[in-house]
C-alpha cells in the first residue's frame, strides 16, 4: 500500500493504483514515450527491492489505435497488433477518480450507431450520437437515458464534435446509395493529434473524405496525424459469430424464395422487393442507379 495526498487529505492506495496515477500524469498528455519510461523505472525499482509480487491486471485502452492493451505485470505490455504506438494518444478508462473520460462522437443513430454507443458506454466514455432525425434522437434518448447525449447532425455540430472527440465513429447509412462525406480532409486539422476515425460506412464508400478500404491484416493508416480504421467487412473479425447472426436475419427470406420461387416471393414480401438492386441486368433500385450514374430500369 502507498499513502498519497490529494486536496489536503491522505488516503491509502494499492501499488497498482499508484502506478496508474503516475502513468496518468505522463501518458495522458500524449507522451507515450514518457509513460513507457515511467513504467520501466517503476519495474526497475521493484526488482532492486526484491519485490516480485504480481500486481493485478491493469487494463488500458489505446484510443489512438482503437486497440486494447493489457499490462499483466509492470514492465510487460502485450498488444494484439503491432502498431505505431508513438503516434497514439493513450487514454485510461475513467474508473480512476479525477481522470476525465474519452469523448466519443457517433455520426448516425441507426443500428450500427446504437451498438457502437452501447460499447462506448460500457467503457464509460463520454458519448454523443448525431443524427438528422429528431424522432430517432428522441428514441435514443429514451433508450440510453442519462448514459449518452444526442445532437442534431448539422455541419456546425459535426465540426464542433471533431475538435473535441478522441474517437469519431461514422455510422451513416443511406440504403442502396453511397454514404455522404460528412468529414472533409481540411476538418482533420481541427482534431486532436492521434484521434481516431472509424468508418463503419466504408462498404458504401465511407463517410469521411479521407477514407479508403483496409483489411484486417493491415487495418489502420494515418492522414494528417489522424488514425483511420476503415476495414471493409468489419464483422469478419469474428466470422463465426457474424455468420450465425446473418443466418438468423436472412434465413426466413431464403426459405420464402426456396418455397415460393423468386417472383412470387417478391410479390408477397415487401421487404424482399425493397432489397432488389438488379434484375436481369437492369438496375431496379433508384439509390443504386443514382450512385452509379446509370439509368433506372
Amino acid at each position: 500500500m502507498v499513502t498519497v495526498r490529494e486536496d489536503g487529505r491522505e488516503r491509502r492506495i494499492t501499488a497498482a493504483e499508484a502506478f496508474l496515477l503516475q502513468l496518468t500524469q505522463k501518458g495522458l498528455s500524449g507522451d507515450s514515450a514518457a509513460a513507457r519510461a515511467s513504467l520501466t523505472a517503476i519495474e526497475a525499482a521493484r526488482t532492486k527491492q526484491g519485490d516480485h509480487m504480481p500486481i493485478s491486471v491493469i487494463r488500458l485502452v489505446l484510443i489512438g489505435m482503437g486497440i486494447e492493451t493489457i499490462l499483466a505485470d509492470l514492465g510487460l505490455a502485450v498488444k494484439k497488433h503491432a502498431l505505431n504506438k508513438d503516434r497514439a494518444r493513450w487514454e485510461l478508462q475513467p474508473w480512476i477518480p479525477g481522470v476525465a473520460p474519452a469523448k466519443v462522437a457517433i455520426l448516425g443513430g441507426g443500428v450500427s450507431g446504437l451498438n457502437a454507443a452501447q460499447m462506448a458506454v460500457g467503457l464509460r466514455a463520454d458519448v454523443t450520437i448525431y443524427d438528422i432525425s429528431n424522432e430517432r434522437l428522441a428514441e435514443l434518448d429514451t433508450y440510453f437515458g442519462n448514459s449518452i447525449k444526442t445532437a442534431y447532425a448539422s455541419n456546425a455540430a459535426i465540426a464542433e464534435a471533431l475538435a473535441e472527440a478522441h474517437l469519431v465513429i461514422g455510422a451513416v447509412l443511406v440504403p442502396g446509395a453511397a454514404a455522404p462525406k460528412l468529414v472533409k480532409r481540411d476538418m482533420l486539422a481541427t482534431m486532436k493529434r492521434g484521434a481516431v476515425l472509424v468508418d463503419i460506412a466504408i462498404d458504401q464508400g465511407g463517410c469521411f473524405e479521407t477514407s479508403h478500404a483496409t483489411t484486417h491484416d493491415d487495418p489502420v493508416y494515418e492522414v494528417d496525424g489522424i488514425i483511420h480504421y476503415c476495414v471493409a467487412n468489419m464483422p469478419g473479425a469474428v466470422a463465426r459469430t457474424s455468420a450465425i447472426a446473418l443466418n438468423n436475419a436472412t434465413l426466413k427470406y431464403a426459405l420464402k424464395i426456396a418455397n415460393l420461387g423468386l417472383d412470387e416471393a417478391m410479390k408477397q414480401d415487401r421487404h424482399l422487393r425493397a432489397g432488389l438492386n438488379v434484375e436481369d441486368g437492369v438496375i431496379r433500385h433508384p439509390a443504386v442507379a443514382e450512385a452509379l450514374g446509370m439509368p433506372l430500369g
